[in-house]
């Protein structure tokens, strides 16, 4: 019983302290995030359903609806696997120019982008909590081939996504 106890204790004291490690505030994102941010909270937000074709990037951020991730019929299975009781969905991109790209969230989310089968990494990640509008930013460099935007394990049933050129 008193390992059970202790097993207990460390459990929420490991949760704690990665919790605490997590920067706050708009100020913690590695680099500015001032037009991510803007594009995420500006009204004009197209609203897609997840499975939408866009035939090249979007000129402003999109609002993404997600449903259940086993109705998600995602193209790939996430490299995470989502968490029971929370929301995927995607959006594919026709034509892009390639270039160096920042994917920015509205709120938390796992993200795959997929490009000619292959699952990208990110060139750099930056995140913080308790910034109103984004949540995490991510650099990808794109080809100028069609990618998959994958997004799985959100709390929401949509999301807001801006994809914009790095600067």
């Amino acid at each position: 019983m008193r390992v059970l106890t202790l097993l207990a204790a460390l459990s929420l004291g490991v949760t704690s302290a990665l919790a605490a490690e997590e920067p706050s505030g708009c100020d913690k994102f590695k680099w500015p995030i001032e037009r991510e941010r803007a594009a995420l909270t500006a009204p004009d937000r197209a609203k897609l359903a997840s499975g939408s074709e866009q035939a090249a990037l979007p000129s402003s951020a999109i609002t993404l609806a997600l449903v259940a991730p086993q109705d998600a019929k995602l193209p790939s299975p996430p490299e995470r696997a989502p968490k029971d009781g929370t929301f995927a969905g995607f959006t594919g991109i026709k034509a892009p120019k390639a270039g160096l790209y920042t994917i920015s969230l509205s709120s938390g989310a796992w993200v795959d982008v997929v490009q000619d089968g292959h699952f990208l990494k990110p060139a750099a990640f930056s995140g913080a909590t308790d910034c109103d509008g984004i949540r995490k930013t991510m650099k990808y460099e794109l080809s100028d081939k069609p990618f998959v935007l994958q997004v799985s394990g959100a709390r929401d049933n949509s999301l807001s996504i801006a994809i914009l050129p790095a600067q």
